[in-house]
């Protein structure tokens, strides 16, 4: 389900199925689209930073054509302890891949790899991004 902005619509709450990740999409072409990320973040339960919350930046491979310094966004990331992905949504290949890790990481959040769990696969990452 896709969301332009927080917090959700509250009418049809009892049909809304359990949301086991959030990801928040930002354009780096666009300060509108990190502002309005950053609005909506007060409105995600902190429990969903353990884990269940990722950054996706679009629009990274036109360097020339951004709004927004990735430090900023990699800023954002570290404050709310979630990971940050980089992509490029033109180029076939990075949208695939991208969409697959995005597809990995549900798995995960949703509880359906046996032994892994949403925070200790943040931890993971966090490890790997300190290095």
């Amino acid at each position: 389900h896709l969301a332009t902005s927080l917090p959700l619509p509250s009418e049809r709450d009892h049909l809304r199925p359990r949301i086991d990740l959030v990801v928040f999409m930002i354009d780096i072409k666009s300060k509108y689209s990190l502002k309005n990320v950053e609005t909506s973040l007060a409105h995600v339960d902190a429990s969903f930073f353990l884990g269940k919350v990722c950054f996706l930046v679009t629009g990274v491979g036109r360097v020339n054509a951004c709004s927004i310094e990735t430090n900023a966004v990699c800023k954002l990331g570290e404050a709310y302890c979630s990971p940050v992905l980089f992509c490029e949504l033109e180029l076939e290949g990075i949208r695939v891949t991208t969409a697959q890790r995005l597809l990995r990481m549900l798995r995960i959040c949703a509880g359906h790899i046996p032994g892994v769990s949403a925070l200790s696969f943040v931890s993971l990452m966090r490890k790997s991004y300190d290095d």
